[in-house]
This record gives structure tokens, C-alpha cells and sequence, in this order.
């Protein structure tokens, strides 16, 4: 009988149904079992994951997906984040050479100090004194200026730093006032004015003096040119009759 069994490989259970015969535990199969048992990945498992990584690190287009993903993470980081700058946390001052500098308190609460500023009107005609905005230059590096911080009315800072916006504020916005107007001719589509301003005789050219003749609530005029260059008229009523006939049909 046991000769038979270890013939046929299987042997008859007490129903007398053959059982299929176990197959032989290797000392591999044992290992792989415990490690399984354990928690621990097998051999098998260990150098599949071992290809993987090594194959991941050996591409140098992935590392170049990783470190692509990583610098476009950084462009949703704003350098800096606007705060409202008054004499409690902001201070002007000229550098030496001559440039409008910048000491505050930011958004981090840390000291900074920055070497160049620019200052722009949010609203030049209407608020004029109102919503500065202080910003970074900008530059061939870094691209647009960002924003600093705004001041809420120029009154919010100290007086030293008050003057040191208003300077570098007319300069940017020269508005000459002009006092009287001496031709206006249409040519070719293009409308030459000639005119006695606060800073002299002035000739400039409008390409629609209707769309860039601009009459505010107060009365105020203002002009721009075809160059960008803004001139007032603070009370047209002050004219004389031949200056105030020539801008009449504009306004």
C-alpha cells in the first residue's frame, strides 16, 4: 500500500476519495511565506522595487518633470504682497544718488530696506494725492515692478516723506497749465495746437481733440496729446475770448 502511494503520488481519504498529494515546501517557498507573514516584501518584491527606482533615477527626462513641476509651484509664490504704508510703518528718503528709497515694516513684519521705489497715481486727474501706489522698478531680471504697498492719502506719511512723493509725483505727471492758446489747425487728420503754457511756449498734436479733451466735474480741462503729455486748463472761464473760441467747439 505505501508503495502504491508513493507510485501514484495521491492516496484515498476514509470516504475513499483520492486526495491530490501536497506538493514539497522548498526552503524558497518557506522564506517567501514568513516574509509575507511578516509584513516585509519578499526578495522578488524588494528587487522589482529596487528596477523601479533605479529606472526612475536613471531618466533624466523624469528628474526634468520633478524639477519642471518644482519651478512651476514657484511662480504661484508671490516675491511680495502689497500693504498699506503710513508714517507707523513706512519712511522715505533720497539715496545718495538721488533716488527715493524705501524703509518699512512688511508683510512678514521684518525691517526691509529697498534701494529704488517708483511711485504712481491710481486716479492722477480725479485723485491726484490719493491711492499711491509704491512699487519696485522695473527691470530686464525680474520683469514688472510689483507693488509694494499703497498709500492710502499722501497726509498718512510723515512730512519729509510727503515732500519726497510730490517731487518725484510733478515729476513723473508734468501737467503744464495752459494760459492761452494761440492757434489750433487741422491737418491731414492731425489737430496742432500752439499755446502759451506755465512752462513756456508749447506746440503739441492731438489725433481726436474730442476724445482727448477731457472736462472734469470742477471744471477742469484736461488735455493729452499724441505723445502721452497731459495739459490742464484749471478754469477755461479765465480765457480770453480768442483762447476760449478755439476750445469751445471741443468741449
Amino acid at each position: 500500500m505505501s508503495e502504491e502511494i508513493k507510485k501514484t503520488g495521491a492516496e484515498k481519504s476514509p470516504e475513499g476519495k483520492e486526495k491530490a498529494a501536497e506538493p514539497e515546501k522548498t526552503e524558497k517557498t518557506e522564506k517567501t511565506e514568513k516574509a509575507e507573514k511578516a509584513g516585509k516584501p519578499s526578495k522578488d518584491e524588494s528587487a522589482e522595487k529596487k528596477e523601479k527606482t533605479k529606472t526612475k533615477s536613471d531618466d533624466p527626462d523624469a528628474a526634468l518633470d520633478e524639477e519642471e513641476e518644482e519651478n512651476i509651484d514657484e511662480l504661484f509664490i508671490p516675491r511680495r504682497i502689497s500693504i498699506p504704508l503710513s508714517k507707523e510703518n513706512a519712511r522715505f528718503f533720497r539715496s545718495k544718488g538721488g533716488l527715493i528709497s524705501l524703509d518699512f515694516t512688511n508683510h512678514k513684519g521684518e525691517k526691509e530696506i529697498v534701494d529704488r521705489v517708483v511711485v504712481f497715481r491710481a486716479f492722477p486727474i480725479t485723485n491726484p494725492d490719493e491711492f499711491l501706489s509704491v512699487r519696485e522698478p522695473d527691470s530686464k531680471k525680474d520683469g514688472k515692478g510689483l507693488e509694494i504697498g499703497m498709500i492710502r492719502r499722501i497726509t498718512d506719511v510723515d512730512d519729509d516723506s510727503a515732500a519726497i512723493i510730490r517731487e518725484e509725483l510733478d515729476r513723473r505727471y508734468f501737467t503744464p497749465t495752459i494760459i492761452k492758446i494761440k492757434s489750433v489747425k487741422e491737418k491731414f487728420g492731425y489737430s496742432y495746437w500752439d499755446t502759451e503754457t506755465t512752462s513756456g511756449p508749447i506746440t503739441f498734436i492731438m489725433t481726436n481733440p474730442f476724445s482727448n479733451i477731457r472736462t472734469l466735474e470742477d471744471g477742469r480741462i484736461f488735455i493729452k496729446d499724441m505723445d502721452g503729455n497731459h495739459f490742464q486748463i484749471p478754469d477755461v472761464k479765465t480765457f480770453d475770448a480768442a483762447s476760449y473760441k478755439k476750445i469751445e467747439v471741443y468741449l
